[in-house]
């Protein structure tokens, strides 16, 4: 089997999280600057056998896109001229954020780690691709 990798998309910076190849474990893989990710994405797919592409969906609490949707879309665009044979799935991303956060704090993480963004975009990304695999 090959792996699934998820995006926690941002404006600056996006975490990244992937499958083991057997699709049972979600893990954190790495925080990248956006400007960077295709090119990282790229160099990833060389080296690894990748299925598809989970990106999460940024939703509002009355179910609307939220405003980071429309940066998504264009990214979507150029992720499928890059890669037209991986397909791409969306995941609900409301709360991983601060579920993020809170899994730090439970696992005893010091403050200054805790406030280093891209370990929270990391383990986001690392929860939408869980909610991914507990929903297929």
């Amino acid at each position: 089997m090959a792996r699934i990798l998820a995006l926690d998309y941002g404006k600056v910076r996006t975490g990244i999280a992937v499958t083991d190849e057997l699709q049972l474990i979600a893990s954190g893989l790495t925080t990248v600057e956006t400007k960077e990710l295709l090119p990282f994405l790229e160099g990833y797919v060389e080296k690894e056998n990748v299925e598809r592409f989970v990106i999460g969906l940024p939703k509002q609490m009355d179910n609307t896109p939220s405003e980071s949707e429309s940066l998504i879309q264009v990214f979507l665009k150029e992720l499928s001229k890059k890669f037209p044979e991986i397909p791409v799935e969306r995941q609900d991303e409301r709360f991983t954020s601060k579920m993020a956060f809170q899994s730090m704090l439970e696992s005893g993480m010091k403050k200054k780690k805790r406030q280093n963004k891209a370990t929270v975009d990391q383990i986001s990304a690392t929860l939408i691709l869980q909610a991914y695999l507990n929903r297929i």
